[in-house]
């Protein structure tokens, strides 16, 4: 089966090695342009192409500007494609490309379609609290993320489960998935089941003001958007400090029993030493701060950075 691979993410990335790992015939790599990154903004490539050069993968390797041109759609023509599959690419496939393999395009979703549509939901997912996600492989059309399902699977969630763990678990299950899907395609014993579209949930962008915590809410809700979005872009807050205000990120935390905090406003601190560590009351239930990160800094433990300081932050 000769395979296009559209993909940019770091997710991408690691199914892309696998592919080449299991001697998948994978016969071109499709991903963004670099682009500038960082404080200093310098050309970055995106991690797919990374992960191409570093392992040295002999595969011609596309950056089009815009994937659905008609001059780019002649050149994968050429190929002789089979499938197309796409992981993460971060821009709408129209339908000149939907067209062009002989069997199908493949997109790898990290949820269990038809909920969590959208650019982020692996995120959505945890700040849901969700305990169970999936992989769901679909048949690509033009309507985002709605086309049949060509299989999925489904994996259990902890409740101390961090994005890293989750996108970890949902690569390794999306890799296990695209040896079946080829095995399917190669032997043409693929079916096709319609999404139920009225159970439909969608998922926006993560934004910065996504990442803001707010003491106001219950201490499982901060937990479960602290473990969404480390370590990037990390759940924060901000912090007065000899008069200064500041931004912490909150990196790791767990909910804990609270004591006496009836009469304690949302964002207090209840316990902070080197010994105890960090502890803030919440709307509902109270939160040990386990990591943290202040601006400008490198991560510490909350016990590190009690032991640095002579009182404790006060929550703005």
């Amino acid at each position: 089966m000769r395979i296009v691979f559209f993909g940019t993410s770091q997710f991408a990335a690691d199914i892309l090695s696998f592919m080449f790992d299991q001697h998948l015939d994978v016969v071109a790599v499709v991903t963004r342009m670099d682009r500038p990154a960082g404080r200093r903004l310098r050309l970055t490539m995106p991690p797919v192409k990374k992960r191409c050069l570093q392992e040295g993968l002999d595969v011609p390797i596309y950056q089009p500007q815009k994937a659905s041109t008609p001059e780019f759609v002649e050149t994968l023509k050429a190929l002789a494609p089979d499938l197309l599959l796409v992981v993460a690419y971060g821009e709408i496939i129209k339908q000149s490309l939907l067209d062009l393999p002989r069997q199908a395009a493949i997109n790898i979703h990290p949820s269990l379609l038809p909920l969590y549509r959208g650019p982020s939901p692996i995120q959505q997912a945890l700040m849901d609290g969700v305990d169970e996600t999936g992989v769901t492989l679909i048949r690509m059309g033009l309507k985002m993320d709605a086309g049949d399902i060509v299989s999925q699977a489904r994996i259990a969630v902890s409740p101390n489960t961090t994005f890293p763990e989750l996108e970890k678990q949902l690569c390794d299950l999306s890799c296990k998935m695209v040896l079946q899907l080829v095995h399917n395609y190669a032997y043409g014993v693929v079916t096709y089941t319609p999404q139920e579209h009225s159970r439909a949930t969608f998922v926006q962008k993560i934004t910065r003001e996504t990442a803001r915590i707010s003491w106001n809410c219950s201490a499982t809700q901060i937990h479960n958007l602290v473990r969404a979005l480390t370590p990037k872009p990390g759940a924060w807050t901000q912090v007065n400090i000899g008069g200064k205000i500041k931004t912490l990120k909150i990196l790791e935390t767990r909910v804990v029993e609270p004591v006496n905090t009836n009469l304690t406003a949302a964002g207090t601190t209840l316990h902070f030493s080197a010994e105890q560590g960090w502890i803030v009351s919440c709307q509902e239930g109270a939160l040990s701060l386990l990591s943290v990160q202040l601006e400008g800094k490198l991560p510490l433990s909350a016990k590190e950075w009690a032991r640095g300081l002579r009182c404790p932050p006060l929550l703005a």
